[in-house]
């Protein structure tokens, strides 16, 4: 990755926000979105995705509304959220706050009645009998065929007119994977020479990281699902993080409890890890990578969004979660040792079949963290470590503690304690 690209700076600290715009308002606009950042730059929010802001194919349209995932241009905005006047309001308003916008990029594919299935029906695949298809069985969309090689320079095309025209900060790839990864290094490389961007795929596989900044750690959340639903050990998971740990230099995992997938078709981040859900939450913040919160998450929200029918979340004058993540995503910020230079060290608890605990170190900056992934109470775990020493502040209580080389702590059922020496 170093070899061809650059990473931007402003990746290093940041999180990521998923907007759903359609479901994020009653209005279901960039406009009525735009309100609520004040409230996301106050809570700490780096980086907004939004997910596709292109129209939306009716032909073979799932529901009423269809999917995001399935365009019918590259190049123009979906009228449900507004105007290309809007959306350029929205990224100015973005990047006044402090805030980095990347937008949601669907290469693999288009929908049934995009303007290019007429123009240039060459640039699809096509089954034995000549016809438009998708091999992963989504019915309302076709896929493009990336021997064509008019059909990559338009895509790229359509990549830096969102860039040139609207000043957007990165693109994060649908189902990267599915998509030749020279591609992609062709697509960066004619990007970036425009504007240093920032790149997340969607996808767990590590030869993509060849060009991207960051990868969906989609293994370690199904484990976890699976440690927290069906008791599996907690040794699952730390096979899972060795071998993210195997990644080249640099290389960054996306950590998430929820996004608009998991949400729609698997359930929140309440049906999945239950209790755990905030420890859980915890993890993906202090563990080196880059977190993800979804739209709602922080109400806390509890219900599925339907996917292709309008389904809003149920904003409450009292967002409960602000201050939990606002504690996250500003320790993340500002500590060294959740830096991507920091060193972290996992450290054995006596009680390692439940508890999970890491310190990180940078300098004279450190983070430790100590989970109870277990529905046991009043577990009983000890840490130690040379690098342990230090004056800390609890993050969640604010109260001071200095803790030596060896130290001894009782948890409770999911409970989570971060210790910082920076705040």
């Amino acid at each position: 990755m170093a070899d061809l690209f650059n990473r931007v700076e402003w990746m290093y600290g940041s999180n990521i926000y998923e907007v759903n715009i359609r479901q994020y308002t009653p209005e279901g606009t960039f406009t009525a979105f735009e309100k609520h950042i004040p409230r996301l730059q106050d809570m700490g929010v780096k980086i907004l995705w939004l997910m596709p802001v292109t129209p939306i194919s009716k032909e073979k349209r799932q529901g009423t509304l269809g999917s995001y995932y399935a365009c019918s241009s590259y190049t123009t905005i979906n009228p449900e959220f507004g105007t290309l006047d809007d959306f350029k309001h929205l990224v100015h308003a973005a990047h006044n706050a402090g805030m980095k916008l990347i937008i949601d990029w669907v290469a693999n594919h288009t929908g049934w009645d995009h303007h290019w299935s007429k123009e240039h029906p060459d640039w699809y695949l096509k089954d034995e009998l000549g016809r438009f298809y998708d091999p992963n069985g989504w019915e309302d969309v076709i896929d493009l065929d990336y021997r064509n090689n008019d059909m990559r320079k338009a895509l790229k095309d359509a990549m830096l007119y969102w860039i040139k025209e609207c000043d957007i900060d990165g693109f994060r790839c649908d189902m990267a994977h599915l998509v030749p990864l020279d591609f992609w290094v062709d697509a960066r490389l004619a990007c970036d020479a425009v504007k240093p961007l920032f790149w997340l795929a969607e996808c767990d596989v590590m030869e993509y990281h060849k060009v991207f900044d960051v990868s969906y750690a989609w293994e370690w959340m199904r484990i976890t699902e699976e440690m927290v639903k069906r008791s599996l050990s907690l040794q699952t998971k730390r096979d899972v993080l060795l071998k993210y740990s195997q990644y080249p230099k640099g290389a960054n995992k996306l950590f998430f409890t929820s996004n608009h997938d998991e949400n729609s078709w698997n359930g929140t981040e309440y049906e999945k890890y239950g209790a755990a859900a905030k420890a859980m939450a915890v993890f993906t913040v202090t563990w080196p990578g880059m977190p993800l919160l979804y739209s709602g998450q922080e109400l806390p929200n509890h219900k599925r969004l339907k996917f292709f029918e309008k389904d809003c979340i149920e904003w409450q004058p009292n967002i409960l979660l602000h201050d939990f993540y606002k504690k996250l995503f500003h320790l993340l910020y500002v500590n060294p040792a959740l830096h991507n230079h920091a060193q972290l060290y996992t450290l054995q608890t006596g009680a390692d079949d439940k508890v999970l605990a890491y310190l990180l170190v940078s300098n004279a900056s450190k983070v430790l963290v100590i989970l109870n992934l277990s529905a046991n109470d009043k577990v009983i775990c000890a840490v130690q470590h040379e690098l342990l020493h230090a004056d800390y502040i609890n993050l969640f209580s604010g109260l001071q503690h200095t803790l030596n080389n060896a130290e001894r702590f009782e948890l409770q059922a999911w409970e989570y304690v971060v210790y910082a020496t920076d705040m």
